[in-house]
Parts: C-alpha cells; sequence; structure tokens
C-alpha cells in the first residue's frame, strides 16, 4: 500500500548559490519545512529582498514496499519560484512555476542501503519563461508548503499527471433528489490481474454508492440517493475512494472529498446555487503573513478561513496563484465560493515559452484542485492591460479558456481587469463571466464614481455577468482624524470607503461577486507609501492577523448572520474640539449610546450609527447598546491632537501639486495637448522617457504627485509599469487629477528632443 513520509524536518540550506553538495553539508544553518528565505525581506521595508538561487538539502532512507519492485516519488507541494530536485548528485527534474505541486521517480537513483542526498535548488529570480513576471506582490522563494516521500507498489494509481491525486470526481445534482458522481481514476502499471474498487461514504462514514471497474476501463458513473448538497450554509462533504485491487489484496488507495452542487451566472440575476439566487460578497487573500512570509503551515491557513467566515463573507478570491491545498481544504469546509486562478498578472512576456508556462500552470491549477467541491471559477489573467494589449495577448487568452473548458467544462471562467481596460473592446467576452479592479475613490476618481460607472457598464453590456474583483484603499491604524479624505491613509477615510462600497454593492445584487482587496495586509517589497514600506495596507486586517480595522466591522454589520455591534475609532483615542463624531456598525435595527454612563441617544437604521458627542474633560467611556449587545471604548479629550495621527507627506503631496503648477509658469493649462515630431510626449512610454534623464525625472516627479507610486529604474513598480504612457497612468486617476496636470505635463516634454 501507498505510505506518505514527510520530510519537512531536518533540512540543511544556505541562502546563496552554493552549488550542488555531494554529501549532506551539515555546515549549512538548520531548517525545518516550510521555509522561505524571505520571511523577513520580503515585507520589512528595506525596498529590495533577496532574489536568487538557494539550496535545500536532507538525508532519507529508501522507504521498503512488502512487495517486490515498488517506486519512491518525491513530491513537492510548492517551491518559489523555479526548482530543481536533485537525488545523490543526479538530476531528476527541474519545474516553473512557484504555486504548485510537482512529483519525480527517483526510485532508480535511490540506494538499496543507507541514507540518499536529497537536495532542490530554488530560486525566486525573475525569469521571461515564468510568471508572474511583474506584480504588486513580493515572490517568496523557497519549499514554503513541505515535501515529502511516497513510497507506492510498481501497480498504483498515477502519481505522473500534473501533480493530480489521480482520482477525479464530478459530483452532479439529479431532479429526483438523489446524485450522479462521475469517478474516473488513472492506474499505472496494471494489467489485467487488477480492478478499481470506487466507494462514497457520507459524513457520517457509511457508504451510499460503489462500483468495481477494470484497471484499464475506470470510468463509472455511480447514483447516490437522497443526496445532501454542498451549500454555502451547509457544506456537505462526500468522500470517494478508490482502491486498486489485485485478487484478495489491495495495492494502492487514494481518497478525495467531494459535494453536490449545482451553481450559474445571469448578468441580470447574479450568482445562483443549487437553485438560490445568492449574491457573492466577500474578500481578496494573499498567503502571506508578517515574518513569516508564505510559509504557513495548515494551522495558519485554517485561521485565515474562520477569520474570513467570522467577517461573514460567503467568497474568497485567492490571488493571484494557486493557493495551498490546506486552504482549499479549509473552503470546502466552511462553504466558500472560490476564485481560483494563476499567475497571468500585469504584462505578458512575448517569449513564447511564457505563454507555454501559462498553459502549464493553468493545467496544474485544474488537475491538482478539481475535486475541490469550493472552486466555482478559473480565473485566466488579472490587470494584463497593464503591460498594453495585442492580437497574441488576445490570442493568448482564448488558447487559454479553451484549456479550462477542455480540462472541466462544469465550472465557470472568469477574468480580472484592470479599471481603464475600455468598456467596448476585444477584452470582452473571452470568458463566461468577467470582472473589474476598480478604485476610485483612492488611485484615481471619487467614491461615488463606483455606482455610476457599474451601472454604465450593465446598460452597454447587459448580456455580460459583471463583478468587482478588486477594490479597496490603504488603512493605517496610526493615523485618525476629524475629517478623512482620500490618500490620507487613515483608519477613518478606509472606513468610510468601505461604508459607500459596501451599499453600493448591497444595491446591486446582479453584481455577481465582489471581492474586497484585501482581507488582510500583505507582503509587497516595492512598495513605500503610507509610512509603512514593504507592504500593501488595504487589508481589513493588519498582516500579522492582529487587529482588525474598522472596515472589517463594515462588512460583518453587512454579512454577517450572528448579530453583532462594534464601536469605530478606539484607535483615535485622543481628541480635540467642541465635539466628535462616534461611529457604530451593526446589523440590528437599533442603537443606544452612551457617554459616561448617561445615555446620549437613540437612533433607528442600518449598519451605519453616527451619533455627535460632545466628550467631557479628561477620560471619557463610551458605551453602545443593541438589544443584548455591548461594546465599550475609552476615549481621552485633549486641546491638541498627538501629531503621529496625521502622515506628513499627506500635506507634502498638496504642496507638491501646488509647486508643479507654479513650475508650469504661464502655460495655458487649458489648450490643446500638442505632440511634435522629434520630441517626447505623454504618449511616450516611461522605457522611452527613461533614455533621457530630463524627461525621466520630470515624468517620474509627476507620476509620484499622481498616483503617489515611485516608478523609476531599478524600483519595485518598474516592470510592472515601464510599458505604460504618463498619459495612461494620470488616466487612471479619472476625476481625481487637478485640472490641467496632464496638459502642464505634456507641455514639458515636448520641449525636450528624443535622446
Amino acid at each position: 500500500m501507498r505510505k506518505v513520509i514527510n520530510l519537512n524536518q531536518g533540512w540543511r540550506f544556505i541562502r546563496e548559490d552554493a552549488g550542488l553538495p555531494e554529501t549532506l553539508p551539515l555546515q549549512w544553518p538548520a531548517v525545518d519545512l516550510p521555509h522561505t528565505w524571505n520571511a523577513v525581506d520580503g515585507h520589512d521595508g528595506n525596498g529590495s529582498y533577496y532574489r536568487g538561487r538557494c539550496w535545500y538539502a536532507k538525508s532519507f532512507e529508501t522507504p521498503r514496499q512488502p512487495l517486490s519492485g515498488g517506486r519512491v516519488y518525491v513530491e513537492i507541494l510548492a517551491a518559489g519560484q523555479q526548482a530543481t530536485v536533485y537525488v545523490n548528485g543526479k538530476e531528476v527534474t527541474y519545474h516553473e512555476g512557484g504555486y504548485s505541486t510537482f512529483r519525480a521517480d527517483v526510485t532508480d537513483l535511490c540506494k538499496e542501503e543507507g541514507e540518499n542526498l536529497l537536495v532542490v535548488a530554488c530560486s525566486n529570480e525573475n525569469k521571461s519563461s515564468v510568471y508572474p513576471q511583474a506584480a504588486d506582490f513580493t515572490f517568496y522563494g523557497g519549499l514554503y508548503r513541505g515535501v515529502n516521500l511516497i513510497s507506492v507498489p510498481t501497480a498504483h494509481f498515477d502519481l505522473d499527471y500534473y501533480g493530480g491525486p489521480g482520482l477525479q470526481v464530478t459530483a452532479k445534482p439529479c431532479e429526483d433528489g438523489g446524485a450522479a458522481f462521475e469517478l474516473v481514476s488513472w492506474v499505472a502499471n496494471g494489467d489485467e490481474n487488477f480492478t478499481v474498487l470506487y466507494s462514497v461514504q457520507n459524513e457520517d462514514g457509511e457508504e451510499v454508492a460503489s462500483a468495481v471497474r477494470p484497471a484499464d476501463q475506470t470510468r463509472v458513473t455511480v447514483y447516490v440517493p437522497d443526496a445532501e448538497k454542498w451549500n454555502i450554509d451547509d457544506p456537505c462533504l462526500y468522500t470517494v475512494t478508490a482502491t486498486l485491487q489485485r485478487r484478495n489484496e489491495a495495492y494502492d488507495e487514494v481518497s478525495v472529498r467531494a459535494g453536490v452542487r449545482s451553481f450559474s451566472c445571469d448578468s441580470e440575476k447574479g450568482f445562483c446555487i443549487n437553485g438560490a439566487w445568492t449574491p457573492l460578497r466577500g474578500v481578496s487573500r494573499h498567503q502571506d503573513q508578517m515574518y513569516k512570509g508564505n510559509a504557513l503551515t495548515r494551522e495558519e491557513h485554517y485561521n485565515d478561513a474562520w477569520l474570513i467566515k467570522e467577517l461573514g463573507a460567503n467568497t474568497i478570491r485567492l490571488a493571484h496563484y494557486q493557493h495551498s491545498q490546506d486552504f482549499y481544504d479549509a473552503c470546502d469546509e466552511l462553504g466558500f465560493i472560490v476564485w481560483a486562478e494563476i499567475p497571468f498578472i500585469s504584462v505578458m512576456n512575448q517569449d513564447p515559452a511564457a505563454h507555454q508556462n501559462c498553459i502549464s500552470q493553468m493545467k496544474e491549477l485544474i488537475i491538482q484542485n478539481y475535486n475541490h467541491p469550493s472552486i466555482c471559477f478559473w480565473g485566466v489573467s488579472n490587470e494584463i492591460l497593464i503591460g498594453g494589449i495585442s492580437d497574441q495577448l488576445v490570442e493568448n487568452h482564448k488558447e487559454l479558456n479553451a484549456l479550462c473548458k477542455e480540462l472541466d467544462p462544469t465550472r465557470l471562467t472568469t477574468i480580472a481587469h484592470v479599471s481603464m481596460t475600455p468598456i467596448d473592446g476585444p477584452m470582452h467576452g473571452l470568458t463566461d463571466v468577467e470582472s473589474y479592479n476598480h478604485y476610485f475613490g483612492w488611485y484615481g476618481g471619487k467614491m461615488e464614481d463606483n455606482g455610476p460607472w457599474l451601472d454604465h457598464f450593465h446598460e452597454v453590456h447587459p448580456e455580460i455577468c459583471l463583478g468587482v474583483s478588486e477594490y479597496g484603499c490603504e488603512g493605517i491604524i496610526t493615523y485618525h482624524g476629524p475629517n478623512p479624505a482620500c490618500k490620507d491613509y487613515s483608519e477613518e477615510y478606509q472606513a468610510l470607503y468601505h461604508e459607500h462600497m459596501a451599499k453600493v454593492l448591497d444595491e446591486r445584487p446582479w453584481i455577481w461577486s465582489s471581492h474586497v482587496w484585501n482581507m488582510f495586509d500583505f507582503g509587497c517589497a516595492a512598495r513605500n507609501e503610507g509610512g509603512v514600506a514593504g507592504r500593501n495596507n488595504k487589508g481589513l486586517m493588519t498582516m500579522d492577523r492582529k487587529t482588525k480595522k474598522d472596515s472589517y466591522y463594515v462588512y460583518q454589520a453587512y454579512w454577517s448572520q450572528e448579530p453583532m455591534i462594534h464601536l469605530c475609532g478606539r484607535r483615535y483615542a485622543q481628541r480635540a474640539g467642541e465635539t466628535t463624531q462616534i461611529k457604530v456598525y451593526s446589523n440590528q435595527p437599533s442603537v443606544t449610546l452612551y457617554l459616561n454612563g448617561k445615555p446620549v441617544g437613540v437612533q433607528n437604521g442600518s449598519r451605519v450609527f453616527a451619533f455627535e458627542v460632545a466628550l467631557e474633560e479628561g477620560f471619557n467611556i463610551v458605551t453602545a447598546v443593541a438589544g443584548d449587545l455591548k461594546d465599550s471604548m475609552t476615549l481621552e479629550k485633549v486641546d491638541k491632537e498627538p501629531s503621529i495621527y496625521v502622515l506628513p507627506e499627506v500635506n507634502e503631496r498638496a504642496e507638491g501639486v501646488a509647486n508643479w503648477f507654479k513650475l508650469a509658469g504661464d502655460l495655458d493649462l487649458k489648450a490643446p495637448m500638442e505632440f511634435p515630431e522629434g520630441m517626447y510626449s505623454v504618449r511616450d512610454t516611461m522605457e522611452e522617457l527613461a533614455r533621457c534623464p530630463e524627461a525621466l525625472e520630470i515624468v517620474t516627479t509627476a507620476v509620484k504627485l499622481a498616483t503617489n507610486f515611485d516608478v523609476a529604474p531599478g524600483t519595485g513598480m518598474w516592470d510592472m509599469m515601464k510599458s505604460m504612457t504618463p498619459e495612461r497612468m494620470c488616466g487612471m486617476a479619472g476625476s481625481a487629477m487637478p485640472e490641467g496636470f496632464v496638459e502642464s505635463l505634456n507641455a514639458k516634454l515636448i520641449k525636450i528632443a528624443r535622446k
């Protein structure tokens, strides 16, 4: 029978390209898996992180099968981003792609007696053939999900097919209340002496269906009467086991869990599961934590899932790559609807090998995760037009969509458009459903632009099922103030933004899904804004999972079925002024507020309750009550609020925009833009402008003012933005751009001759 031996303990590791060792290098530091060498520098704010080739080594004994023969496999659950595996000095496999499982048959290289040396060379260096090429998150390196040794008899369920389990289950509900389980397994080295025994068990462990097939014709459909469906609120899971039998002896066995459900999307009604129209409202999630990077344990993955469940979300977009089987398992158990995707993101590389890597990663994603009932959508790309559009880009998307349908006709395909993707254009109609990443109210425009934009798209394209795949803004829990504003990074503005967005989405059930960007702050070594470098701080929770920001409770008030109440602003603990606003989030119909034990007022309403309060001198106890629910906090009235509450660059940025226009002098900022031949302009790409230091300095200054991004050669954002023009970048800012800004920038550039 199959033996799975965990190899996570007792590795040797070196963070340099030390070369292939001949023996176990005991002089290398000892580490256990999961492990990443970017656990700290991947988000510590120093502006860069180690991207190179590193080495892992471990000894193991050859497992013995009681039967003659047998095969031994090394299973790498993930290796960021490329990996070469060696056994006893010989290369056994090379894998490109940092987020999926891969295996290698090492039988013929193992010693009959004594220790074997397993070595893995891991690299997170940029390679033109491997996605992601450029993206707004840290590409952690390492063996961050663990390693197994798998010992199987010569005849066994296949281990070589794109890291899959060797067993595929498609559970379909029938009109009579039963379910058809379409089963197929793949047997390696079987012959006429072998059969496959299938068994379907319910959650109580009782067998409810079975079948037997010859090892060379394993496909069969079994019927489960009175089947319980997998649903968001009641995620019933069946266990399907395939046993490879030779006469009276079981040779190999694999088990997977499956769920019976049907689902669909409609452009007018939204998402439907098992006949119930259910708007999908939830979050996106990255897989890293503070000073752990992406090297998370099963317990940590499950804890993330429970925090999202507590929020009241019913969907998760797992960005921007294949996540751990542990997290997909948690989603199956907790009833989330999952959007799973590959890291085809931001910029398409013209290298044909890169497209083949997309295909390979999509095959691995689908084949390895086919059996998870939580997954309903395969995502083909994210914000890919940042790098520009081409006929080849469109064709590549068509091919990826066709591949998804070939491998899995049961699920829907989707895409996450960058905000500036034209409403009419060749990127529409490529997938079953579509979504947009919109940041109106943060990177550009006003939060009030979101609803009208969605309504307009829906009017132009009533046939397209539209979702919102990303939306959000930075919230840093140090910054506070009575007048929250865009780009002040305050916890109050983030909460205000999400109050608005939650209402916009609640009023539009035809939006098939929405996903907050992001559930947790996450590592992005390239970033440096808001006074917190190395991270994207748009999370509803901090990266260390210690603090739920006020915006977390906005969604709990909208989505959770559990009664809740939350007083906002507890970190805005010292307040000045005659009065201050106290906000309460609750899913109860009435809230009463007390100040120092005395009633301030009662409000009847929905989700957001705002009270104007005059604090007493010194410390004040504020209490909110809704039925049996209570929440309390302490505030201090002060003459002047702490300076740390305001990010210095907020004022500096406003002054910078003013200085920009001052430098523009007597230019007519409303004059039509001109593009004289031989001169630079806002329609040149950043890469073209970089050939002239003078032009580059002007543009990077402007981009910093317009978007708050540092975009220059050598910065983390460069690879993602170098193919964009300043005109397109400023266009992303929409109505938030000061009038005449683009015109004044162009007026400066057209005075500089091309190099």
